[in-house]
């Protein structure tokens, strides 16, 4: 066997066996889950969220980032994302990021395009271990785009519409990478989508009605474990729960305000990031997710069976 195969080998069997089960089982079964996936309101795609927020840190202080990505979504609908990404590192301890996305729906005969959201995070480093981040999510769209005269529903919105706190605490231990987040919206969209409103026989009637749409917030703990295969590759598995802290809510053709039972609760997602880093300062990174515990109802329009990406990030 080769030598460089061997090493390999070696640095793989060193990798947490929890971890190894844990997402060989995700991604065995996940494609047999036929429900509500992985679920990301943008907390989970912050910079210093995710895996190894830290490598940020070093003699170059500009980082920029452009990606897509591909979802499958619930009731029959493709995602395709993108987005531009800022990084600046002002001191060893202080920096910020700031990033710009836009998403297109297709499916059921509906095609929408449209501006997202606007992130703009800060990122204090307490020591070599742990950095806090504190942010803000700022909607370029209010959730209430329109066909025919009729409202859709959030699954074909470009933003959830909200204005969001988002907090995050990462530690190390070792190479084990622990992060902790919070994203709270602080105001709420526009949409005024009935499902009543489509004739029998649409599809858009089994959708979640989510008219004066209040949407609660969510907690996120994620871990990773990064293998590195040699000078150019890295493996790093993830592991992302996230937990909706309450029901969401609606308000009906009276006006009265419904609880959308089963919409709080915990979705238990896997990621795989693969970097290839073609120099000391460019780097690609595929990164593949897939939901195994899920929650019964996400009328947020956040479903996703299966999400992949494609990013380009180079410092100077």
């Amino acid at each position: 066997m080769p030598v460089e195969l061997i090493t390999q080998v070696s640095m793989v069997s060193k990798f947490p066996p929890f971890l190894i089960l844990f997402f060989g089982c995700a991604f065995l079964f996940s494609t047999a889950i036929q429900a509500q996936g992985c679920s990301d309101a943008g907390v989970c795609t912050v910079h210093s969220f995710k895996p190894n927020g830290l490598d940020s840190i070093s003699e170059l202080s500009n980082q920029f980032k452009v990606g897509i990505s591909y979802g499958s979504a619930d009731n029959n609908i493709s995602v395709f994302g993108s987005y531009l990404e800022y990084g600046r590192q002002f001191s060893e301890k202080f920096g910020i990021d700031a990033r710009l996305t836009s998403l297109a729906q297709s499916g059921n005969d509906i095609s929408t395009f449209g501006l997202s959201d606007i992130f703009l995070n800060s990122n204090y480093r307490i020591s070599k271990k742990a950095t806090l981040t504190i942010g803000f999510k700022i909607p370029l769209s209010d959730a209430s785009k329109m066909e025919d005269g009729r409202a859709l529903p959030m699954d074909y919105q470009s933003s959830l519409g909200t204005f969001d706190l988002l907090l995050g605490f990462g530690y190390f231990i070792n190479k084990l990478h622990l992060v902790a987040a919070y994203q709270q919206p602080l105001t709420q969209n526009n949409n005024a989508f009935f499902a009543e409103d489509y004739p029998l026989g649409s599809p858009l009637r089994d959708f979640q009605s989510t008219n004066n749409y209040i949407r609660s917030g969510d907690i996120l703990l994620r871990a990773s474990y990064p293998i590195d295969l040699g000078q150019k590759f890295r493996l790093t598995p993830s592991l992302l729960p996230i937990y909706h802290l309450a029901n969401d809510k609606y308000t009906d053709k009276d006006g009265m305000e419904i609880e959308i039972d089963g919409s709080q609760g915990l979705t238990l997602n896997g990621n795989l990031y693969l970097d290839y880093y073609l120099d000391e300062k460019q780097a690609l990174q595929f990164n593949v997710g897939s939901p195994f515990i899920v929650r019964e109802v996400r009328p947020d329009g956040l479903t996703r069976s299966f999400v992949a990406s494609l990013e380009y990030r180079i410092r100077f």
